[in-house]
């Protein structure tokens, strides 16, 4: 069954923002709240204005465009009355994200602390919630902060590094379930054996839940999970592939309250021809071919003027014969993995960097000289105890949260050394949370020869890869080609790996790039991913496919024509 998205036309990012765990209750609180930023944190009597969430208040479209500093404190205040009938027995507040740490109140009395500016929290607001209500948040934000972590974000911006955000940047809402609810659960398709198990945790353990897989109004499969635990036979169901993406429902019930979700059955593993190890889905060898998405828009930096934004940027890029994203250092709403999900976009998602203050010759100077470095010697690499507790915390939360999307095939624990620090065994760790998908354990450089891909960066030489026939071997990043467009720049400043004058000499040098460099290595070394930086500019940096606000420089069929010409020559290779 292929999903299709919804569109609202009214309202702030009014969709349903959680499809993979989705109920008829629902009511968004997107929109206008009343802010104040101050150097104190005790609750606020009187409040500056309107802000209009989920937008940072450093971004144009929360009408606030301010910096929040790192000794201040942003306060939210919403008030609420609840529907008639909307209370089935227990009443949630749902954030998708707020960046960096928060405190939630609501109607004076402190429910919740939040640590973690990048996935998403739930309160309970069953026994405070009566009549109208005040919910109010406090946020906190260090973006030079060692513990948390950060992402690209930096109060002084420029080059590769952006604009420090804070406060909720995704969609936040209430939902009501009754006594006993589902709390969560988790999908394991097995494509080999055609089935999927699924594991519930129900918020009285000694209930079960009633599973069915459903294809439009026909139940495919169906049982009752025992000790939260049920698998089901899936082979009524199509594979979901990147030409194919077939989707199926998922309903789980468990005594009154009801759940709406979604699985694809697919494998993500590995394939040997020829001594090579390949990237595979569904044990068939796939050339991952794509572009690194940082996800920063115009106007709302973090988070988009619409959802509809998201994916018609996802389609277009599929469309240009594009089939995988590397989600940089950033987590999307969770729209926006539904929207790669019914389209067939492979992701590899990144996890948050954090740490202290990065040594120039770790991350910049060493790669250089092929000098590999000891990422257990925690002075160097990352000296906060609590730092590393906290990114493990953080990584953790975030393959949670992620679990059941289709589409994610790779997670990447460390990139270019940011704050790397036992690499091998944050990989094989994260591995036994999550064992059905592939490890990139240090993108770019500092590679301490494990986890499941050998991962290169190239953008200053030609590039010149070896296959060690161990792991899979992908070129991560590569490209950055600029092209400056009067008028759809950031600023004056003009950041990018090589300049170029027009959009013909930039297509003819992406060309002979692809044409002239990553062939060959697929032909000779048997490269199987490659990720060209990027899909838009951001800030000062003007080397996407993209301008910052969303002026595609090349043309369309261009790079459909050289993306097919890629694939064909990894087919080929293969015979």
């Amino acid at each position: 069954m292929i999903f299709k998205p919804q569109f609202n036309s009214e309202g702030v990012l009014s969709e349903y923002p959680r499809p993979q765990k989705q109920r008829d209750s629902y009511l968004c609180l997107n929109g206008e709240w009343d802010y104040i930023i101050t150097e104190r944190e005790n609750l606020e009597a009187h409040f500056d204005g309107k802000i209009i969430l989920p937008y940072s208040p450093e971004s144009e479209f929360s009408g606030v465009n301010r910096q929040l500093k790192k000794r201040e404190f942003l306060h939210l205040k919403k008030d609420f009355t609840l529907p008639k009938g909307f209370n089935k027995g227990r009443v949630f507040f749902n954030v998708g994200a707020c960046d960096q740490t928060c405190k939630v109140f609501l109607n004076g009395k402190l429910l919740y602390e939040n640590f973690d500016g990048y996935t998403s929290f739930t309160v309970e607001l069953t026994n405070i919630v009566d009549g109208v209500n005040t919910l109010y948040i406090i946020v906190k934000d260090d973006a030079d902060s060692p513990i948390y972590g950060r992402g690209k974000q930096r109060y002084k911006r420029g080059g590769i590094w952006y604009t420090a955000i804070s406060g909720i940047w995704q969609s936040c809402f209430l939902e009501s379930t009754p006594k006993v609810y589902i709390k969560d659960f988790k999908f394991y398709p097995d494509f080999d054996n055609k089935t999927l198990t699924v594991t519930c945790d129900i918020s009285q353990s000694e209930k079960s839940a009633y599973v069915s897989i459903i294809d439009e109004n026909r139940v495919l499969a169906e049982g009752f999970a025992v000790d939260g635990k049920v698998t089901l036979d899936a082979s009524k169901c199509s594979p979901w592939t990147l030409d194919n993406p077939e989707l199926y429902t998922v309903i789980i019930k468990a005594e009154e309250d009801e759940v709406k979700s979604y699985f694809g059955l697919r494998k993500f593993s590995t394939a040997v021809v020829k001594g090579k190890k390949y990237f595979a889905i569904n044990n068939e060898p796939i050339f991952l071919n794509g572009l690194l998405d940082q996800g920063y828009y115009h106007g709302g930096i973090y988070t988009p003027k619409t959802n509809a934004d998201m994916y018609n940027e996802v389609y277009a890029l599929k469309n240009m014969g594009f089939n995988m994203l590397r989600k940089h250092i950033k987590v999307e709403p969770m729209l926006w993995y539904y929207y790669c999900d019914i389209l067939g976009m492979v992701v590899f998602q990144d996890m948050i960097n954090g740490g202290g203050k990065y040594s120039p010759f770790r991350i910049m100077l060493a790669p250089f000289f092929n000098l590999k470095l000891n990422d257990g010697n925690y002075k160097a690499m990352r000296r906060n105890a609590d730092s590393r507790k906290q990114y493990k915390y953080e990584a953790n939360r975030l393959i949670d949260q992620l679990f059941n999307v289709t589409s994610i095939f790779l997670w990447t624990p460390f990139n270019e050394a940011w704050g790397q620090f036992d690499a091998l065994k944050i990989c094989e760790e994260l591995r036994k949370k999550d064992s059905t998908r592939l490890y990139d354990h240090a993108s770019g450089w500092q590679d301490m020869g494990g986890g499941d891909v050998c991962s290169k960066h190239i953008y200053f030489r030609k590039i010149k890869l070896k296959n060690d026939n161990k792991r899979v071997l992908a070129l991560t990043e590569f490209g950055g080609y600029s092209l400056y467009l009067k008028g759809h720049v950031f600023s004056d400043k003009k950041f990018g790996y090589k300049a170029f004058k027009d959009q013909k000499s930039l297509q003819n040098a992406y060309q002979n790039l692809y044409f002239d460099q990553i062939i060959p290595m697929i032909y000779k070394e048997g490269l199987s991913s490659c990720c060209y930086t990027q899909v838009s500019d951001v800030e000062d940096e003007i080397n996407g496919i993209y301008t910052y606000d969303r002026i595609l420089k090349f043309d369309p069929e261009f790079l459909k024509s050289v993306n097919e010409k890629v694939y064909k020559a990894f087919k080929d290779s293969l015979k």
